[in-house]
C-alpha cells in the first residue's frame, strides 16, 4: 500500500487580504507560525510519504512559489492547472497522474492552508482511512465538533462499518451549512462531523467514479494522463482541462456515491478561515490578543494586531482587527472579518489590480 499525499494548493484567500494577494494566497503565508501553511501541510505527512510521492496541485501563476518552497519535490509532482476549475478537475488530474504511476496507488487529498495541532493523531486518522481506501472505499476525514459552527458543512456519520481505536463509519450524507439552531443540534447529537475537505481512496477508483458521476471528465483525464506519459502535458492541459466541469469533488462525486465511508478524528484542525480563527491557532497575550511584527498594545483586549514594515500602536480597543501589508491597511471589527472579502470584490471592480 502506498500513499501518495495530494496537496490542493489553488485557493484565493481573499478573506486575509491584505496579507493574501493573488500572486502569494494564503497558503503561502506564515499566518499560524514561522512557516508556510503548505510548509506545514507537507511536513505533517513527511512520516507518511517521501517527496517522490507527494503532489501539489496549484495555479499557473502559484508554480514558481510552490517549487521555491518545496524544493524537495520533483518538478514532474508540481501538476499546474491551466484554470481554476474546483476540487474535482483537480483531484482528476492528480489522479490521472498518480494512476499511471501506480493505479492502486491511494490518495490523501489534503488542503494546503489547514491548521493540524496534533500531527501524530492526523497522520493515525490518515492510516486508517487508507486501510478502507486500500479496499477499494471512499473514504474522508470527519472533525468531531467542538461548537455549534455555522461556517462549515457537515457529515452525517451511520453505521460503523469497522471497529477499532478509530472505527470507521458508513456516510449517511452530507448537509450544507447550517443555520444556529441546526448546528446546536447537531452537536447535541453527536451524529454529525465538520467536513474537513480531506479525502482518502484509491487513484483507480476515483477515476471510476468520475467516469461514473461526472462522464465528461472522462475524455479530458485520458487526453492529460496519455500527455503526461509522452511528456506534453502543457499544451493537452491547457487544450483539456477547461473542457471538464467546474465543480467540487463534494457536490460532483461524494454526495452522489454509494458506499462512502468516514473516520471521525480529533487533532487539532481548523481552516483558519479568518484573522478571527488565528487566536485559536498563535498563541495570545494576557489580553486575548494575536499580535505580529512590531506592535505596542495598552488597553487591547481580544484583538489581531498584525504589522508588515511599520510599527503599529493600538490603545482602548477591544475585538478589532488591524493589519498592515505595507501597501494597504485593513481595520475592521473581528466579528465582520468574514466580509475582508467583499473589500477585494470592490478593489476588483474599482480596477486596482496593484492592490489584489
Amino acid at each position: 500500500m502506498t500513499l501518495y499525499p495530494v496537496i490542493m494548493a489553488g485557493g484565493s484567500g481573499t478573506r486575509f487580504w491584505p496579507l493574501s494577494r493573488k500572486q502569494r494566497p494564503k497558503q503561502f503565508l506564515p499566518l499560524t507560525g514561522d512557516k508556510p501553511l503548505i510548509v506545514h501541510a507537507v511536513e505533517n505527512i513527511a512520516p507518511l510519504a517521501s517527496p517522490e510521492q507527494t503532489f501539489v496541485v496549484c495555479g499557473k501563476v502559484h508554480a514558481p512559489v510552490v517549487r521555491e518552497l518545496l524544493p524537495r519535490l520533483p518538478e514532474s509532482n508540481v501538476l499546474v492547472e491551466p484554470i481554476a476549475r474546483n476540487t474535482a478537475p483537480c483531484i482528476g488530474l492528480a489522479a490521472a497522474a498518480i494512476a499511471a504511476r501506480d493505479p492502486e496507488g491511494i490518495l490523501l487529498v489534503l488542503p494546503s492552508d489547514h491548521h493540524i495541532g496534533a500531527p501524530d493523531r492526523f497522520r493515525a486518522a490518515l492510516a486508517r482511512a487508507a486501510e478502507a481506501a486500500k479496499d477499494g472505499m471512499l473514504v474522508t476525514i470527519g472533525i468531531k465538533p467542538s461548537r455549534p459552527e455555522t461556517g462549515y458543512g457537515y457529515v452525517q456519520r451511520g453505521a460503523v462499518l469497522r471497529e477499532g481505536v478509530l472505527p470507521i463509519h458508513a456516510v449517511q450524507r452530507f448537509v450544507e451549512k447550517p443555520d444556529l439552531t441546526t448546528a446546536q443540534g447537531y452537536l447535541a447529537s453527536g451524529d454529525y462531523l465538520w467536513n474537513a475537505g480531506i479525502f482518502v481512496f484509491r487513484a483507480d477508483r476515483i477515476l471510476e467514479e468520475l467516469r461514473r458521476h461526472l462522464p465528461e471528465t472522462q475524455e479530458p483525464l485520458a487526453q492529460i494522463s496519455a500527455a503526461l506519459g509522452r511528456g506534453e502535458a502543457d499544451a493537452v492541459l491547457a487544450e483539456q482541462f477547461p473542457r471538464m466541469p467546474a465543480i467540487s469533488i463534494d457536490y460532483g462525486v461524494m454526495e452522489r456515491a454509494s458506499g462512502i465511508a468516514v473516520v471521525p478524528a480529533d487533532f487539532g484542525w481548523s481552516d483558519v478561515g479568518s484573522f478571527t480563527a488565528l487566536p485559536e491557532v498563535r498563541a495570545v497575550d494576557e489580553g486575548g490578543n494575536v499580535a505580529g511584527g512590531e506592535t505596542l498594545l495598552v488597553d487591547v483586549k481580544d484583538s489581531v494586531v498584525l504589522a508588515d514594515g511599520r510599527p503599529i500602536a493600538v490603545v482602548g480597543v477591544e475585538g478589532l482587527v488591524v493589519v498592515d501589508a505595507g501597501d494597504a491597511i485593513l481595520v475592521c471589527p473581528k466579528e465582520r472579518a468574514q466580509d475582508v472579502r467583499r473589500i477585494v470584490d470592490e478593489l476588483g471592480r474599482r480596477g486596482l489590480q496593484r492592490l489584489l
